[in-house]
């Protein structure tokens, strides 16, 4: 096998990420070979299509296989796209969110990690042999902001780390996350995606896809009538404001100092986000495979330090 590669993971409830990539956490068992073999995985004698829909909230991630199964093919598309060899060792850096970080660490690094024997299996039709020589988990989002020194020279900063299902909250005091305000929210962008899409149904009869309506609030080239794509704003900046609210009623004072947004939602609401005139110092985050990346870069600093000390 080839030199140990980190590789980070980001789990989300509604979308993988790693350093170069995302896709959907979604996943549909085929029996038998699918048509194509774009985005399939065959593992233990099945077959899975990899980032096809919306899965449902799952809070335990290692209660069913999908995780495992979606990492695999997170792992595929990171090698391929670093040039790496399909047959590899993989220190794997992954996250959990701070509020139940210290429950679920042994557990979920017991699920990726197995007995760290070599994992055979197909991707796109390529043949793969990856083991995994570590697991190293890390607090969602932390990982993600350690990288902006400029706001961390600040003494007290929220962070807001906006997924799917859910808006992980923390303050950092002292570049130190505190733990009494840790808090999580199901206001997710499924709930903004859901509300946009209610009310375009209401008002024109149109039923819009999450992928159209994504497009819409980055900015995109989207063939729809301008009345729904005002609506579309219109909506939400209104779930900014209730997001707001819901942080500020959390105990986390967004007028009073700096916060840092993260995560897909940071990146779909930028512009409502920057366009509120009460918040003290708010800093866009908008890239999605920030996480993944933080946790690559915490495994190559303990290394470094670890190789200094000896």
């Amino acid at each position: 096998m080839s030199d140990l590669i980190i590789i980070g993971v980001d789990h989300g409830y509604a979308a993988m990420k790693t350093a170069h990539f995302s896709f959907p956490t979604g996943l549909v068992e085929y029996e038998h070979e699918p048509y194509t073999q774009k985005d399939v995985l065959e593992y233990g004698g099945k077959y899975y299509v990899v980032g096809s829909a919306r899965q449902p909230l799952q809070r335990d991630k290692t209660r069913t296989e999908d995780y495992y199964l979606l990492t695999l093919a997170a792992i595929a598309k990171e090698l391929d796209s670093r040039s790496m060899e399909r047959t590899a060792e993989v220190l794997l850096a992954a996250g959990l969110p701070l509020t139940s970080f210290g429950r679920d660490k042994k557990k979920f690094r017991d699920y990726l990690l197995r007995d760290g024997k070599p994992v055979y299996f197909r991707y796109e039709g390529r043949d793969y042999t990856v083991r995994f020589t570590d697991v190293m988990l890390f607090p969602q989002g932390y990982a993600a902001v350690l990288t902006q020194t400029e706001l961390l020279d600040e003494p007290s900063v929220i962070v807001a780390d906006i997924g799917g299902w859910t808006v992980d909250l923390m303050r950092l005091d002292n570049r130190i996350p505190n733990a009494a305000t840790c808090r999580s929210l199901e206001l997710g962008m499924i709930r903004c995606l859901d509300e946009i899409g209610e009310k375009a149904r209401q008002m024109f009869g149109v039923s819009m896809t999450d992928v159209q309506i994504e497009s819409i609030l980055r900015g995109g080239a989207v063939s729809v009538d301008d009345r729904i794509r005002a609506v579309i704003h219109t909506q939400a900046g209104q779930y900014v404001q209730d997001l707001l609210s819901a942080i500020m009623e959390s105990g986390l004072d967004v007028r009073a100092m700096p916060a840092i947004f993260l995560g897909g939602g940071a990146a779909l609401l930028k512009r409502h986000v920057t366009a509120t005139e009460s918040l003290c110092r708010p800093l866009i985050l908008d890239d999605v495979c920030l996480n993944a990346k933080g946790y690559e870069r915490l495994v190559e600093r303990m290394t470094e330090s670890a190789a200094h000390e000896q």
